[in-house]
């Protein structure tokens, strides 16, 4: 099996990889306001025609072997809950773990669950030395997610980012 055929497993989920089957419960997911607000890179409004664009940018990330994004789906029911992504960065043995979920599954533990698997595939199947993720100051719930995952904060990029005619902090941590 290759990382681009790669399904996880856990407890309560499934992470696998996109199919265009997906779109329409991408769609719905992410035109969201508040999943918007909270994130980097989800536009609002978010249309079918924006999912189906970024699923099928999924087969060159993996075929460059530079970002995997996984489904993060219930184990049972196969529901699609959101998404977590990991960045090759082969010349520094290193990754970037980025996540977004549903506003209807927040506060569940799913993003804990799924990132912990993440970054237990990043160290034992990817070799890599270390492993980060960024959140918006805005979003404390993301840090917290990071934190429960083991990974400490190492800094804040102050007014980094400009969004919504505001600039705001950048948080990083790393494990």
């Amino acid at each position: 099996m290759t990382i681009a055929s790669k399904i996880i497993e856990t407890e309560r989920l499934t992470l696998r990889p996109f199919t265009l089957e997906d779109a329409e419960d991408v769609a719905k997911l992410c035109d969201n306001y508040n999943l918007y607000k909270t994130t980097l890179n989800i536009p609002h409004p978010y249309t079918l025609e924006s999912a189906k664009g970024w699923i099928s940018s999924h087969e060159q990330n993996r075929r460059e072997d530079t970002l995997y994004q996984f489904a993060i789906t219930d184990k049972d029911s196969g529901e699609l809950y959101g998404s977590i992504s990991l960045s090759n960065r082969k010349s520094h043995q290193n990754g970037e773990i980025a996540y977004w979920l549903g506003e209807e599954f927040w506060g569940r533990g799913f993003v804990t669950e799924a990132s912990k698997a993440m970054i237990q595939f990043a160290f034992e199947e990817m070799n890599f030395h270390r492993v980060f993720a960024y959140h918006l100051k805005i979003n404390p719930a993301s840090g917290r997610v990071m934190e429960k995952c083991g990974m400490t904060y190492e800094g804040t990029q102050k007014d980094h980012i400009y969004k919504d005619e505001a600039f705001h902090d950048y948080t990083v941590t790393v494990l």
